[in-house]
């Protein structure tokens, strides 16, 4: 990996002040080889470290947009058209900026910026080294590659040190850690970039002569593959006890061991990974393309995936913001009020009359916000996002926003709901209708939404699509989760028709038509090329669409 541009030294914790001595104590050896590395307590609180330097602590970084939470993700929330914006610090409000809006009476909005493609800004302005910090493609990457780091360190380390207790159980736990992560780093970039580096040397080092030999999105999955399967081989041969609860206390924050956030057991974690994986196939196969054997592993993975009561895992805010700021940590907490980020129309007319859900989280500003076109042509809204940390709502119903400290719970990986609907979503595509909306009804219950059944109705095929589609947008709504629904169901492609769009009058429009045309996975960032160009053999770093 390029260390000059991708920050890729996760114990460049010096000067960070964690006010949370419980919880975010992490010690600070300068150095992988540190001698802190080879004691309990110092590598522990290394992996802990993991929250601060895989999705807080890179080179570059931008205020507006945020951190990873708030900004790489805001990324796939503005391409999934959730959210619009029309600020644009590090281009945010071009990279979800549709190229044509055709509003009811025929008018077709273009994209004013020139080049007036998503695909050509990126490549032309965005995508280039002398952007520097300006590139949005580039943050997902370095945060990843960041986390991959990490868990490297933990990996090229754990071996040599000297445990109390059950040495063994600890050392599981560490090594199921890291391969959980490198997972999880692993089937980001995979899901979003056209090719990646498989890196399994601490800080970055080319030991292994594959720091720059560029693999296939393909290669990048199945690596991920690899690393949950690995983190799941250890956790089946880990006995839960004492050891293992005090270890996983080490590594997961307090503040995000509350609400569904916990110190999972052997049993859940595996859950976790199975439903990951799942999500690995679902997201990364267009819908009308996937097999009939991928529908059956997800369906297997699936039932085998997250339960309702099971812990995953999630972030909190705290006042200090050692992990999350309340107000800027998170897509929810930038969109909440009059933020950075607005609720687009499309999310808005995506709810069914009397989900208490949208009662419960969403009100009609006094004015539309109508900004100016020239920084885009969808972002005009009548939609506020509110923030439940001053007005609480219906305690029974999920809330989308709250910015009080410790108030939203964000899912950092996978989640019951999402479980419960891939497992839909293969049920219904391979012709059990009734099951699959049956679930759906069961993620609407859970989180509240107080709307009709619409298992046991007759519906048919196109129908239970739309009802889970709506149900995708809804119930794992900030997930980052609707740009890869949007791009596997063709929507980036083929635009959306019958959607709600105002015109920079206010005029509200229910019959538009929206051509997207976004690049469906991001080239290498230029960063990176520039400093770390492929080796002989490297698969394509540039997408040829």
């Amino acid at each position: 990996m390029n260390k000059l541009k991708i920050f890729l030294s996760v114990l460049i914790l010096t000067g960070l002040s964690f006010s949370c001595k419980e919880s975010l104590d992490v010690e600070n050896p300068n150095q992988p080889s540190s001698a802190a590395m080879k004691t309990e307590s110092g590598i522990i609180s290394f992996g802990l470290g993991i929250y601060v330097s895989g999705f807080k602590n890179i080179k570059f970084y931008d205020g507006v947009p945020g951190y990873f939470w708030s900004g790489a993700i805001g990324n796939h929330e503005l391409m999934g058209d959730v959210i619009g914006t029309d600020i644009a610090n590090i281009f945010i409000n071009q990279i979800g900026c549709p190229d044509q809006i055709t509003l009811d009476d025929g008018t077709v909005l273009l994209n004013p910026n020139s080049p007036n493609k998503q695909l050509d800004f990126i490549r032309i302005t965005a995508n280039v080294n002398s952007t520097g910090y300006q590139n949005s493609t580039f943050y997902e990457w370095g945060y990843m590659y960041n986390l991959n780091n990490a868990c490297n360190t933990i990996l090229a380390n754990v071996d040599a040190v000297s445990f109390s207790g059950n040495a063994e159980v600890k050392k599981g736990i560490l090594k199921a850690w890291a391969h959980w992560w490198k997972g999880y780093a692993y089937s980001r970039i995979g899901s979003i970039y056209y090719a990646g580096l498989i890196v399994d040397a601490a800080n970055g080092e080319n030991l292994n002569g594959t720091s720059n030999k560029y693999v296939t999105k393909e290669a990048m999955i199945t690596e991920a593959n690899r690393n949950l399967d690995e983190a799941s081989k250890i956790l089946a041969t880990i006995t839960e006890g004492a050891d293992y609860t005090a270890t996983l206390q080490g590594l997961i924050p307090s503040f995000n061991r509350v609400g569904k956030g916990g110190v999972l057991t052997p049993a859940m974690w595996q859950r976790n990974i199975n439903t990951l994986k799942a999500r690995n196939i679902l997201v990364n196969t267009k819908a009308s393309e996937m097999p009939a054997a991928k529908w059956a592993e997800i369906a297997t993975l699936t039932t085998n995936g997250i339960l309702p009561n099971d812990y995953v895992f999630t972030g909190r805010t705290n006042t200090d913001g050692d992990f999350l700021a309340p107000t800027t940590g998170s897509v929810s907490a930038k969109t909440a009020g009059t933020s950075t980020y607005k609720i687009t129309e499309r999310l808005i007319q995506d709810f069914k009359t009397g989900d208490l859900r949208f009662t419960n989280n969403f009100k009609q500003r006094k004015d539309p916000y109508i900004g100016e076109l020239a920084r885009g042509n969808s972002f005009f809204t009548r939609w506020e996002l509110i923030d439940r940390g001053t007005n609480p709502g219906d305690s029974k119903v999920i809330q989308f926003a709250n910015q009080n400290p410790g108030g939203y719970e964000l899912y950092l990986a996978s989640s019951y709901e999402e479980n419960a609907l891939m497992k839909a979503e293969a049920l219904i595509y391979t012709g059990d209708i009734e099951g699959g909306l049956a679930l759906v009804d069961a993620v609407r219950a859970a989180q509240g939404a107080g709307i009709e059944a619409v298992a046991g109705k007759g519906l048919s095929l196109a129908a239970a699509k739309e009802e889970l589609r709506r149900e995708r947008r809804i119930g794992l709504l900030f997930r980052a989760l609707s740009f890869y629904d949007a791009r596997r169901w063709g929507v980036i492609e083929t635009g959306r028709t019958g959607a709600v769009a105002l015109s920079k009058e206010g005029v509200v429009n229910t019959n538009a038509t929206i051509k997207y045309n976004f690049l469906d996975y991001w080239d290498v960032p230029d960063n990176e090329i520039t400093y770390n160009a492929p080796a002989e053999g490297s698969a394509p770093v540039k997408n040829p669409k």
